[in-house]
């Protein structure tokens, strides 16, 4: 964080119209400014490192799995042979999406070969196709609904919006799990009858911000209804969401403003205004601040939940202030959510590491939105 000095002078014109320059010193004020965090190529080779150390790395797993017989006990690595590594599957996903967009920007990333044919080797026909008949068994339906889903469409749109032939074979490669995740939300969405609000995996408006992305970058007409009918009618009349309640212990997710950068995605440019100086109306006032969210043990699984909702927290408000100038005066706020959190998610315990990149990467990326 930089720090400036902002000297405001006091001029006095005398008799003879000489202009005399006044300093008094309780006119000085110290004021904390923090510089927009850009993604560069430097900080784009340190955060490839982290998917690079841990999308082939199966051991510890997480498979949060339904078991139906003594069968379905199977190493990671048999049962998801594209996305077995960085903890859960995921967590997989968006390492795989990290490394897709970082290639995207910076094509002169160091080891851009090597990273292309290990995206490769695990994207490839025959381990998607084991991904897809995993999905299709008789207990996982539900399986990663719906975080693991939109991450999973997530990587999909980056892959659809990278001009290179390598991208081509992935998108092709990966579409059998594209098009399924696509009819499990269309599928679902019409059942859900209660959106859920809360910061973590399962949350509703964030699930259904990332399908919306996809769904608008490919013209996924079916899936653009069945997002935007379900969302206005658990969204559309909602006022006062307590920010004051976030966060909670271990959310990497704020519940209202992922909702308000959904509504951003869906509602006309006037009329959510009008929502969300319903929804958020303290977000309107130029001296709104938010504290942080602080983490007491990156060791901890659930703890260091709280370091992924800095950066969330970063790229909802960025994609509230787009085309509205009246709101940047929060990103400020934005940038120093990124800015306390960035530093700690090099060289740190494995659970942050594996994942936490993604989310870093994902609010740099919204930093330069207009």
């Amino acid at each position: 964080m930089k720090r400036f000095l902002v000297v405001v002078c006091i001029f006095i014109f005398g008799c003879n119209n000489e202009k005399k320059e006044v300093l008094t010193p309780e006119l000085i004020e110290e004021v904390s400014i923090v510089e927009t965090p850009i993604l560069n190529l430097e900080k784009a080779n340190k955060l490839a490192e982290l998917p690079l150390h841990c999308m082939n790395m199966e051991y510890p797993n997480r498979l949060s799995q339904t078991l139906g017989s003594d069968n379905d006990l199977q190493p990671p690595r048999t049962l998801h042979p594209a996305f077995y590594g960085c903890y859960d599957w995921h967590s997989s996903v968006h390492g795989h999406w990290s490394l897709v967009s970082l290639l995207k920007q910076f094509p002169n990333l160091n080891n851009a070969g090597k990273i292309k044919q290990r995206l490769l080797n695990n994207i490839s026909k025959e381990k998607i196709e084991a991904e897809v008949a995993y999905f299709d068994g008789k207990h996982n339906k539900s399986y990663e609904r719906t975080y693991g889903w939109s991450w999973l469409l997530k990587l999909a749109e980056e892959l659809h919006t990278w001009d290179d032939g390598t991208a081509r074979i992935l998108e092709s490669n990966l579409q059998p799990l594209t098009d399924l995740i696509c009819e499990k939300y269309i599928e679902y969405l019409p059942k859900l009858n209660y959106a859920l609000r809360v910061g973590t995996h399962t949350n509703t408006a964030f699930g259904l911000s990332f399908a919306y992305d996809y769904a608008e970058t490919l013209n996924h007409e079916a899936l653009q209804k069945a997002i935007k009918d379900r969302a206005l009618f658990f969204f559309k009349n909602d006022e006062n969401c307590p920010m004051s309640w976030e966060p909670s212990g271990s959310d990497f997710l704020s519940p209202c403003l992922e909702e308000a950068a959904l509504m951003k995605r869906l509602l006309a440019q006037d009329e959510f205004k009008v929502w969300l100086d319903a929804f958020l109306p303290q977000l309107k006032d130029k001296n709104y601040t938010l504290e942080t969210g602080k983490v007491s043990d990156r060791t901890d699984g659930n703890l260091v939940h709280l370091d992924g909702v800095n950066f969330s927290r970063a790229w909802n408000l960025y994609e509230i202030t787009i085309g509205m100038p009246e709101y940047n005066h929060l990103k400020p706020i934005a940038n120093e959510h990124i800015s306390h959190s960035f530093p700690s998610i090099f060289g740190d315990d494995y659970m942050g590491g594996h994942w936490l990149g993604s989310f870093a990467i994902y609010a740099l990326n919204n930093t330069t939105n207009d």
